[in-house]
């Protein structure tokens, strides 16, 4: 049995963390009350965005050991939020392309397993880099996209429950997120600074052809999401669209 399209949406307006967070629980719960009530029917969701300017604890830390980072952290002008995907310390903001797919690894008669599946992430981020830049990159024993030992370009850290995903992956685009990671120790390595494409990249430039990549990396056609139409997705991602809206643009702050 092929698979059904896969919806994608990319939000314009940079978002709050946690109201993106809201979200993404938001509609892994619909996911899964639709699944049991008539399997196979329910959405694949891909969200593509960037965020307002945020540091995210992943849930190998506690909050005594990040009490004090917390505190130094937005003093900066940024948010911190404690997660449950996996990894440590990392930031995400404006400039940065963020993906949160909410897939469902059993669907049809196919059951990708969660190391597979970080690693189709892993494929279609450097597919992006290599054949849309020309970018050179570097295996590494750490999960993320490296320029070489001492640059990020790239993190992944997912959540999967019941089968369903959340979380998903970062890419830096532009220089702006540069500075802010340079704030802290990003995903627990010591002497690794983030990287990006480049000043003249843009991160809706960037949102075509990784959708594409996407799609043929996991087997699923791409279809844009229509947010105009009825259904409980749809409603969850418009009233996301309408915070973005009231929070207002996102105006650039030099870092202290």
């Amino acid at each position: 049995m092929s698979l059904p399209p896969l919806a994608y949406h990319y939000f314009r307006l940079p978002l709050p963390y946690t109201r993106t967070l809201a979200l993404q629980e938001q509609l892994h719960s619909l996911q899964l009350l639709q699944r049991r009530a008539t399997p196979s029917t329910h959405k694949d969701v891909l969200l593509l965005l960037q965020h307002r300017p945020v540091y995210t604890a992943g849930r190998r830390q506690t909050d005594d050991e990040l009490h004090s980072e917390r505190t130094r952290l937005t003093r900066l002008g940024a948010d911190f939020v404690s997660t449950q995907r996996g990894g440590q310390l990392t930031y995400h903001g404006p400039g940065q392309i963020v993906g949160y797919p909410l897939l469902d690894l059993a669907r049809g008669e196919s059951v990708l397993g969660i190391r597979e599946y970080i690693c189709k992430l892993q494929k279609v981020l450097e597919g992006q880099l290599v054949e849309a830049h020309g970018l050179k990159l570097i295996p590494s024993e750490h999960t993320g996209v490296f320029l070489d030992a001492q640059t990020k370009i790239a993190s992944i850290g997912v959540q999967v429950r019941h089968r369903l995903t959340s979380h998903g992956f970062a890419m830096n685009i532009t220089p702006e997120p540069l500075a802010w990671f340079n704030k802290i120790v990003a995903c627990g390595l010591e002497d690794v600074k983030a990287g990006c494409i480049g000043k003249d990249a843009t991160v809706e430039g960037e949102i075509p052809e990784l959708v594409k990549r996407f799609g043929k990396m996991f087997g699923r056609e791409m279809v844009k999401l229509d947010v105009e139409a009825e259904g409980e997705v749809e409603e969850a991602i418009r009233a996301v669209e309408e915070d973005a809206r009231q929070a207002g643009d996102w105006h650039r702050t030099p870092l202290p």
